[in-house]
């Protein structure tokens, strides 16, 4: 099983990426699984995931990399016994430091045959220096890290904007490969992003056996190290356990507050009115968090299910128009609102209050009923309403 982690900021376009990534290898006639991690207990993107036809296992609740130590490694192990998926792709949220969730794969131990592919890092092009203003340190420690650095959404950017934008990464990181892909586009150059991350033997399609058995024993670079058992320099594991401190509050370092919430939608809708509400529940919050944060980067995410199909609304930064696409998912049953908001620089408390509000404020204009259903916590903790 090769094991797959595409980090990156939130709103840096892991989710598209992943899809794709999974779309050319089922292509090939892999097996794929992809854990997706979300911040807070709501499931947005394992749903939208699942409606490409992958099986997902969605491990939600809070940061993957402190809260969640059983978390993936129990969901690791289980796909890797029940599923045996060839490769298995993870999606860490996007203020997690990825090379965290590597590391635990690593120390895993998955046997024979089991590989990890270099750890990538997304990298939006188009926000690339908000990002850096307003999250310095954060962001360069997620850059830092990486062993691929992609820098997505170049169909975005001004083309003058590209190699600079390259040159300033691959000064933050001179390891890594850097490469320009757009997520959006499956071209030659998201190709060559799959040559870059997927070994030899995955992209003919037929796995040759023998090869496998040779690569963990022959090869001694670090992703392959820990499949064959070497253990990795000391003067690493020294750095990780004190990273690990670090990490434990990789959220906290971010200064990004984060809120998730989930309603039922009580009277039925059609797909115009939705459209309708989606937009302004999106203009109102968008607003309302420049008033506390007026350069934020971050994510806001929606998901409006009417009779038929769901919108979604997606804003990634405060210079950004809020995005709307239509996901045919045909008839829905049950009508459900979902937001996932993870903004720069705001206060929590600031942030649930914006979110509850416009959401209610703008189905009662309408005329509809909602109602906001408590999330399910699994940690005592967590319970602060």
């Amino acid at each position: 099983m090769l094991t797959l982690v595409v980090g990156g900021f939130l709103g840096s376009g892991k989710t598209t990426t992943i899809i794709n990534t999974g779309k050319y290898l089922v292509d090939k006639g892999h097996k794929v699984a992809i854990i997706v991690n979300e911040i807070g207990e709501i499931g947005i993107d394992g749903d939208i995931i699942n409606k490409f036809g992958f099986d997902t296992k969605e491990i939600t609740n809070g940061c993957i990399c402190c809260s969640l130590k059983m978390g993936l490694r129990s969901t690791v192990i289980t796909l890797f016994n029940s599923y045996n998926p060839d490769v298995l792709i993870i999606e860490p949220t996007g203020i997690a430091f990825p090379n965290v969730i590597k590391r635990e794969v690593e120390l895993m131990d998955l046997g024979e045959g089991a590989e990890i592919a270099p750890l990538v890092t997304l990298i939006d092009g188009s926000r690339f220096k908000h990002l850096l203003k307003e999250m310095k340190h954060f962001s360069t420690r997620q850059i830092e890290d990486a062993e691929i650095l992609a820098i997505n959404k170049i169909d975005l950017m001004d083309n003058i904007q590209i190699p600079i934008i390259e040159e300033s990464v691959q000064q933050l990181n001179k390891k890594a490969k850097v490469i320009r892909i757009s997520a959006n586009n499956t071209d030659e150059k998201f190709y060559r992003f799959m040559d870059m991350i997927l070994p030899e033997d995955m992209l003919n399609g037929f796995p040759d056996i023998k090869i496998q058995e040779m690569k963990p024993k022959e090869m001694g670079n670090s992703s392959l190290a820990a499949a064959s058992g070497i253990s990795l320099v000391s003067k690493k594991e020294m750095e990780f356990i004190k990273d690990e401190q670090e990490t434990e509050n990789s959220i906290d370092a971010s200064g990004v507050a984060t809120y998730a919430a989930e309603y039922t939608i009580k009277d039925r809708t059609g797909i115009d009115r939705a459209k309708m509400i989606a937009k302004e529940i999106m203009a109102n919050i968008k607003t309302e968090v420049m008033e506390h944060s007026p350069e934020f980067i971050g994510h806001i995410k929606m998901f409006l299910d009417s009779d038929a199909d769901t919108v979604k609304m997606n804003v990634t930064a405060y210079f950004e128009e809020p995005q709307l696409e239509l996901i045919e998912t045909g008839k829905n049953e049950n009508l459900k609102l979902k937001i996932l908001s993870a903004i720069s620089n705001m206060e929590k408390d600031e942030l649930v209050r914006i979110v509850d509000t416009f959401s209610t404020d703008a189905f009662k204009r309408y005329g509809i009923e909602i109602e906001k259903l408590e999330a399910h916590h699994e940690h005592e903790h967590s319970h602060h309403h």
